[in-house]
């Protein structure tokens, strides 16, 4: 891709303007907006390939913002907020947030997740194959192979897997999991989802205890890190 477009909705000017010299010295082509109601309206006439999102703006919620933008804009949505709260976090992931980074934040990071954030966004289409080192999940065939040897996975770890693969670096919440594998009945079972997250990790990490694949964020959910194809 190049030079995406990023469009930061951000009402603080230090912030935008920090923005702006980061990602354009990236070759990143920079759009900006102070108010929810301009951003919504800039995204509309010219789409941008991913959105910063602030969640404290003067005129909206930016967790009502983005419910709206996620009714027609499909590209990454990315929240930089002072806020911090689990609730907060949980709230705007599963809202359809892409990521959630909390300011003050690193440049560096920032710009790792957009491109990781831009990279699996230009890979929607159906994958019949995907490998990440020494895993590999064919989802036509509905095998998952480590270090070239099948692995016996039961259904729901297999659907707990594919989820995660298909959200490759997002981070999925509990409720989320839980509602997408077992329904809305199982909300409140974060330890139900726990306990077959360590079932699928003694089965695809070489090392459970610490995990490359299957990364918890604390409070929140999980995150899949596929890492060099």
């Amino acid at each position: 891709m190049n030079n995406p477009t990023i469009l930061i909705i951000d009402d603080e000017v230090q912030i935008r303007k920090l923005l702006e010299i980061t990602l354009s010295a990236n070759n990143f082509r920079v759009y900006e907006a102070s108010t929810g109601k301009e951003g919504q309206i800039s995204a509309a006439m010219h789409p941008p390939d991913l959105i910063l999102l602030d969640l404290g703006l003067p005129d909206e919620d930016g967790q009502s913002i983005l419910k709206r933008l996620r009714e027609w804009y499909k590209a990454p949505v990315i929240i930089l907020s002072v806020r911090d709260n689990e609730d907060d976090i949980i709230q705007a992931l599963d809202s359809g947030a892409n990521d959630y980074l909390t300011k003050p934040f690193r440049t560096g990071e920032l710009l790792a997740r957009i491109r990781t954030a831009l990279r699996l966004a230009q890979n929607t289409e159906n994958v019949p194959l995907r490998e990440y080192g020494n895993l590999s999940i064919d989802f036509t065939s509905r095998i998952v192979k480590k270090n070239q040897e099948v692995l016996k996975l039961t259904t729901t770890e297999y659907q707990l897997l594919v989820l995660m693969a298909q959200n490759e670096s997002r981070v999925l919440t509990h409720q989320f999991l839980l509602k997408t594998i077992w329904g809305p009945s199982y909300l409140e079972q974060s330890q139900y989802l726990r306990v077959f997250v360590r079932q699928l990790r003694k089965k695809i990490e070489d090392n459970p205890d610490q995990p490359k694949y299957i990364i918890t964020e604390s409070g929140v959910g999980y995150r899949f890190i596929g890492g060099e194809k």
